[in-house]
């Protein structure tokens, strides 16, 4: 390999909260919100939550909400995206709305399927509105309850006490109780009352200035929000939005006591969050980030580069594509060729990956490393049209290992890629000058090796094979009907062994089954 910048990463180990701006920052992208909308939320809750006079524990569970309160609503995208079409802008259509006024909702639906088949003859645009209507039941009976398990298994193994945990539960209720869960009243967490409400608060001030703000408050009170909280709103006036911090280090500052920092494997186990976040997005993309960590690391230790640059690449390949979740899922979902217009907006997933890590100051060279896995040695990759001069040696190994997974896996338009054709289409890759030879010889290497036969680990929670089997095709996005098919079995067969896998690993919905299986290494590459 030639000599080549080294680009180091090593920095101070972050703080936890930097990790979670990071987090906050790929949820409002995800979420179809502007990039300081956490940032300002973050303020803004802390103004009125310190107004109505919480402090403590408590304080700090209304700091993190107002940062984390949707990091489980990347789950079931896919499956959003085939009811509604662009989940992006569905959220941002109905951020502003009262999900209780179903005219409303179901308006707001059919205008943005409409925009998501814009230019498609009558028809399909009818038969997808048809569709539309006719599942959109699915939000409320397991998309939004997936959503909740989704991040309250998030939060847990990000450490935060079971109060908070209680609260990533109650995305989606309200105070008269007509919400998902149906708690109502003091039931709901303080810290998810106010940074709703100050959520909100922003939306509609952005619309239309203060007077927004208080017809909210009067429409909405003791209905969605708790009604103190919303004459706590009213009594502060104007100030409760004034001179808002423009950056996250005023952010940073605001955070309750302790500051705590991640190392070791603190910070692996918080980084494989931000990955198994990123690739729930979709069946297609389910276990990337960890296969292209794990081959990543074995080609590094392969070409003998140094423990620290493994232990780097292993980081910045687990959330090398957070930035995905800036693409709405029914474009990573499309059977067919992309038009320019959607091939545009997916590379620009490279991008965000940059600027969502580039908010903790002490990642921002693992920034560049994770956001530039697209760029190629020829400059023909994306988004920078980096050429060799500007890769490293890690950078080069990241960029193999994203190929030789990727071709591993099925995709919308085309079938997993045999071993031989892998092999193949990568050494054409390295013939053409865009990848490194030693990097993509050693990633093929590898992942030879990884196909080898190797004992099993003990299965968890006490699942049989067969379950783990079923737990796995789950995972990947399959009907009870299309596991039967897959696996031989009739339907009902496999109905009782998936409500058995529940019981087992303590879960009550698809997406809450498909994260055990990402965090527990049950999920097969997609095929």
């Amino acid at each position: 390999m030639p000599a080549t910048p080294t680009h180091p990463v090593t920095a101070p180990a972050p703080r936890f909260a930097e990790l979670m701006a990071c987090l906050a920052g790929a949820c409002e992208l995800a979420m179809g919100q502007s990039a300081d909308h956490a940032l300002h939320s973050c303020a803004v809750s802390m103004r009125l939550a310190q107004a109505a006079s919480l402090c403590g524990n408590e304080l700090r569970n209304v700091y993190y909400q107002a940062l984390l309160r949707f990091i489980g609503c990347n789950a079931d995208a896919e499956a959003m995206a085939s009811i509604a079409g662009d989940v992006i802008g569905l959220r941002q259509a109905t951020a502003p709305l009262d999900m209780a006024q179903t005219q409303a909702v179901v308006a707001a639906l059919i205008r943005n399927i409409r925009q998501t088949h814009d230019g498609e003859a009558m028809m399909p645009k009818a038969a997808a509105i048809l569709h539309g209507l006719l599942h959109a039941g699915r939000f409320a009976q397991d998309i939004f309850p997936g959503h909740c398990e989704v991040a309250q298994r998030l939060g847990r193994r990000l450490g935060f006490d079971e109060r908070f945990i209680t609260g990533l539960g109650q995305l989606y209720a309200r105070w008269d109780g007509k919400g998902v869960p149906a708690i109502k009243g003091n039931a709901l967490m303080p810290a998810v009352r106010v940074a709703m409400l100050a959520q909100d608060v922003l939306i509609h001030h952005r619309q239309g200035g203060w007077p927004a703000v208080e017809a909210l408050m009067h429409a909405r009170s003791g209905k969605q929000y708790d009604p103190d909280l919303a004459a706590r709103v009213l009594t502060l006036g104007p100030a409760l939005v004034a001179d808002l911090p423009g950056d996250w280090a005023s952010v940073l500052a605001m955070e309750p006591p302790p500051h705590e920092h991640l190392e070791g494997a603190a910070l692996d186990s918080a980084m494989a969050v931000l990955a198994d976040y990123s690739d729930i997005q979709s069946p297609w993309l389910i276990g990337h980030a960890r296969r292209v960590a794990a081959l990543a690391c074995a080609a590094a230790r392969n070409m003998g580069m140094p423990t620290q640059d493994e232990h780097t690449l292993h980081l910045a390949a687990l959330v090398h594509d957070i930035g995905r979740v800036g693409v709405s899922a029914h474009i990573w979902a499309h059977p067919g060729p992309l038009s320019q217009s959607d091939r545009d907006r997916m590379q620009l997933h490279s991008l965000y990956t940059t600027q969502i890590l580039s908010r903790a100051p002490s990642l921002r060279a693992l920034a560049r490393l994770a956001g530039g896995v697209h760029e190629r040695l020829d400059g023909s990759g994306y988004v920078g049209g980096l050429d060799a001069s500007a890769q490293s040696p890690m950078a080069r190994v990241l960029a193999a290992a994203d190929v030789v997974a990727a071709l591993g896996e099925a995709r919308p338009h085309r079938p997993p890629f045999q071993p031989e054709r892998i092999v193949d289409i990568v050494n054409d890759e390295v013939r053409q000058g865009r990848l490194d030879a030693q990097a993509a010889q050693a990633v093929l290497h590898v992942a030879g090796m990884a196909c080898r036969p190797q004992t099993a680990p003990p299965l968890p929670a006490g699942l049989s094979a067969r379950e783990a089997e079923v737990l796995g095709e789950l995972a990947r996005g399959l009907t009870n009907k299309e596991i039967a098919r897959q696996l031989g079995s009739a339907p009902k067969t496999v109905g009782h062994q998936v409500q058995s896998v529940y019981r087992k690993i303590g879960v009550s919905t698809r997406a809450g089954a498909t994260l055990f299986a990402m965090e527990n290494g049950l999920v097969a590459p997609p095929r």
